[in-house]
């Protein structure tokens, strides 16, 4: 069924704010003005609310590591450096509440990703939480390699005795690993010339093999500057897209990331609780959007909670941040980032009708969500009451 919006304050994010209207048909977005009207349609009275584009959380481990349950997750298969093979949405469970509140929050896509034990960690997926089953919530799968330098890979594999445990050991993991991806590669081609089929899949190469062709990026976790140079310089070795995971001292090397066209996704912020965040400061927001870098804001739920993304993005304003440089943080520039700024991210004629009605200006602290509809139809999340 159709429904029109009436009378919000429409939040584009990629064109003017105005009191009007959207109309949703077919779950896409057929209308945004003034004075629409429809005879058909589900009128929603939205006067004095803010109607946005639905969220996006381009680094989310919502649903692998489950609130409530402690040490029982399923984010990161340790005992490997390389887990390649491995899939967020085998773990995913769409019965976290977590999902429930990131919806009262306002979000309706998340990139889902392992967590930064393993130097190569898996498979990333962009989702929407539109269904108990994941499989109808996936809007991309393999969307992504999970991959980490720094102090984690060191701390899980030193406290083991084996590589790496140590910066050296965790980039020179990478190149082996893109190495025999290459050689794989090779291999593949030269048995379907010679006999026209390839019979010795390997699973933990086949990603690889994507990364490489250009088809998925890398999502690299690296917090500090070195780190972040270092992924950028294994990138450029092996010609492959990457992402910046936290980047929180990315602000160090601006101008790098600026001259290599590198997107970051920048977060959490909060306890400088080890050496890689001691440095850590909301000025990061503001330098990368002002130098020009594609950035996207994370709270790395459950590092922090994904409901409170929008409260952490606007202690960035205290910081010199502009709201709409925000907003866009939290929805079209993670969309771009995704590579799905085509059907979701703005208000737009066309893309799909995700869209959050909330009570008041979502950078205030008493803002609340009233109504969320992903691709047109109202969620409501179907794992019983808290």
């Amino acid at each position: 069924m159709s429904k029109l919006i009436k009378d919000g304050f429409v939040v584009t994010v990629t064109g003017e704010s105005f009191i009007g209207d959207v109309l949703i048909e077919g779950g896409k977005i057929a209308k945004v003005g003034k004075n629409i009207k429809s005879k058909n349609a589900e009128v929603i009275d939205a006067t004095g609310k803010y109607v946005l584009p639905g969220f996006i959380d381009a680094h989310s481990h919502v649903a692998l590591f489950e609130e409530g349950i402690g040490s029982a997750q399923d984010g990161n298969e340790v005992g490997d450096p390389i887990t390649a093979d491995v899939r967020a949405i085998d773990a995913f469970n769409p019965y976290d509440i977590a999902i429930k509140r990131a919806l009262d929050g306002g979000f309706t896509t998340v990139m889902i990703l392992p967590g930064s034990a393993n130097v190569i960690g898996g498979q990333g997926a962009i989702v929407k939480f539109k269904s108990n089953i994941v499989d109808y919530c996936i809007v991309k799968s393999p969307a992504g390699l999970k991959m980490a330098t720094g102090e984690n890979p060191k701390r899980v594999y030193g406290s083991m005795n084996k590589l790496p445990s140590t910066r050296l050991g965790i980039a020179a993991i990478m190149r082996s690993y893109f190495m025999k991806v290459q050689d794989y590669m090779e291999k593949k081609r030269r048995a379907i010339e010679k006999d026209g089929a390839f019979l010795d899949r390997d699973p933990k190469l086949e990603i690889g093999e994507l990364v490489l062709k250009g088809e998925i990026p890398a999502r690299i976790h690296a917090h500090r500057a070195q780190d972040i140079v270092t992924a950028i310089r294994v990138a450029k070795e092996f010609n492959f897209k990457l992402v910046i995971e936290h980047g929180t001292e990315a602000y160090k090397v601006v101008d790098y990331l600026v001259e290599n066209n590198v997107p970051v996704v920048v977060g959490p912020f909060g306890f400088r609780t080890k050496i890689e965040l001691k440095d850590q400061t909301y000025d990061n927001i503001r330098i990368l959007n002002e130098k020009g870098v594609l950035t996207a804001i994370m709270v790395d739920h459950p590092v922090n909670p994904l409901e409170y993304a929008n409260m952490q993005a606007a202690i960035a304003m205290k910081y010199g941040a502009k709201k709409e440089d925000l907003l866009k943080m939290l929805t079209i520039n993670p969309a771009k980032i995704l590579g799905i700024d085509n059907m979701v991210g703005s208000i737009e004629v066309g893309k799909d009708a995700d869209i959050a009605i909330w009570d008041n200006d979502p950078f205030l602290p008493q803002a609340r969500v009233e109504k969320v509809f992903i691709e047109g139809n109202e969620v409501k999340w179907w794992g019983g009451n808290e």
